[in-house]
């Protein structure tokens, strides 16, 4: 019965994720980690990390990854259908709808008004990681790594995956010596 559970979270935060997979990062935290455990913080913060080094939608990788870590092959499938076919489905309904009314002020208005209400879930999301990463390396390497990755990306306009990738490398290298 996991399978049916992970159809449930998984179309639950895919159907309510406006915005694409990284909108509905902070909603997937919230099915897999409090809601039914299937990863602590520390292992969705890792398996986040990880996935975003790879192509592809962030979506997708955490379901097949959360999917198959629960209930095996069944739950990568049933994940993965859960977060995939939902949009699919709507997509193919709603487009001509959509394309009609496109330059309706209501449509502009729902699309524009829900980028703040996103934006306060992503800043939740960070809250909590960087929260989580300062109880376990402390304040100064999270807040140092942080600002050296805001730097990394916003300033010199590197790839988030190198970031990560130089994160790890820091981490592995260093912080394992010091912790």
């Amino acid at each position: 019965m996991e399978w049916l559970k992970l159809i449930i979270g998984f179309f639950t935060a895919n159907i309510l994720g406006y915005g694409g997979g990284p909108a509905s990062i902070p909603l997937m935290y919230r099915e897999i980690v409090p809601h039914y455990g299937w990863l602590d913080d520390a292992q969705f913060s890792n398996m986040l990390a990880l996935g975003n080094t790879l192509p592809g939608p962030i979506a997708t990788k955490i379901a097949a990854y959360v999917g198959y870590d629960a209930a095996g092959l069944l739950g990568l499938l049933a994940a993965l259908a859960a977060t995939i076919l939902p949009s699919a489905i709507a997509l193919i309904l709603l487009l001509r709808l959509l394309h009609k009314h496109r330059s309706s002020p209501v449509v502009k208005g729902m699309t524009l008004l829900v980028q703040p209400a996103i934006a306060v879930m992503m800043a939740v999301l960070a809250w909590q990681m960087i929260s989580g990463a300062a109880a376990s390396i402390g304040i100064w390497q999270s807040l140092g790594i942080a600002v050296a990755a805001f730097w990394a990306m916003a300033v010199k306009k590197y790839h988030p995956a190198l970031v990560i990738i130089a994160a790890f490398a820091y981490g592995g290298l260093v912080l394992s010596h010091t912790i």
